[in-house]
């Protein structure tokens, strides 16, 4: 039996994979371990894709530096626009608009290390105003929030907080230096500790190794995590890494793939730049992943939902809530 075989018989026998067997697991044949994370998908998650879009609720002039970001105040990039939280009318109609189309997360995001109290307040009524009049799930990204802050927002009626680790703890420095690792683990904490479910993935390509995306997600894992986020470095001019290269499809896929053996019940989302590798995260899909961010992300354009949910339907998956 092969090592990729002995691993997924291990996973779907309720098995965790440790770090050093993931490691090895990167090293494996590429359509073996690509296989084997579908069929590990099939079976823990079956044919379900979860979808979701997402807003740009405030945006440009973040006081974080994190290296990739076009919204960040310490670079000179072409994201000049800058902008207070969209009003509940604004938001309420993006939310009525996706819930057409079938997408099933609604997520709001905004740029800063944190909201304040009234902007949370302010946003509170708008995440009550869309429950109010739609059925689609409310997720946030409002940076490094507390909890009580949290126990708000859940009462407002989100479901979910997005904090992305980014990398693994030893990269993360090399990434950001305004905010710290611990810091996201603990918003993290505090949406759990809250109630809300938590989404927390990364970006590949920043530099990082196997290594430190093997760890990232461990960390993940070991903080209860169902849904991984996995962006794809789009280099942005103006940012310290304009100059870094894209990730190839054949590398997105292993890594999606060992992530699926890390956390094989979660829901492995596809988010920024798919559209940089060319099949708009096809392979990927058929490599263990199973959601995905659709439309544009925040400051570039992304894929239509119209075209995501085609592609789903021919892969065999139907679009419905995971991980709640």
């Amino acid at each position: 039996m092969s090592f990729v075989s002995e691993m997924k018989e291990k996973v779907l026998k309720g098995g965790l994979v440790g770090r050093q067997e993931a490691l090895r697991l990167a090293e494996e044949p590429l359509l073996e371990l690509q296989e084997a994370a579908d069929e590990i998908r099939k079976s823990m998650c079956g044919n379900g894709f979860d979808i979701c879009t997402i807003v740009n609720g405030k945006c440009g002039r973040c006081s974080e530096d994190c290296k990739y970001c076009a919204q960040s105040a310490h670079y000179h990039t072409a994201c000049t626009e800058s902008y207070p939280l969209l009003s509940t009318e604004e938001l309420v109609e993006g939310a009525k608009h996706n819930e057409r189309q079938g997408v099933l997360r609604y997520s709001i995001v905004t740029s800063g290390r944190r909201l304040s109290d009234a902007e949370v307040d302010q946003v509170c009524e708008s995440i009550r105003r869309i429950k109010e009049e739609t059925s689609i799930e409310v997720c946030v990204s409002f940076g490094l929030l507390e909890e009580e802050h949290f126990r708000r927002i859940k009462a407002a009626g989100a479901s979910r907080v997005h904090c992305n680790l980014e990398s693994s703890a030893r990269y993360f420095p090399y990434i950001c230096t305004t905010h710290t690792y611990e810091e996201k683990i603990r918003t993290l904490e505090a949406a759990k500790a809250a109630g809300l479910s938590v989404c927390s993935g990364g970006i590949l390509g920043l530099g990082e190794t196997m290594e430190d995306r093997i760890d990232m997600v461990l960390t993940a894992r070991e903080l209860g995590v169902k849904s991984i986020p996995v962006n794809l470095l789009n280099p942005i001019p103006g940012t310290p890494y304009e100059n870094r290269q894209p990730l190839t499809n054949e590398e997105a896929c292993r890594s999606v793939a060992v992530f699926r053996f890390l956390i094989p019940d979660a829901s492995v989302r596809l988010a920024g730049g798919r559209g940089l590798v060319g099949d708009k995260g096809e392979a990927c899909f058929k490599s263990g992943a199973n959601a995905a961010i659709s439309g544009d992300m925040l400051t570039t354009a992304g894929i239509t939902v119209e075209t995501d949910m085609a592609l789903i339907h021919q892969l065999g998956f139907e679009a419905k809530l995971c991980n709640e």
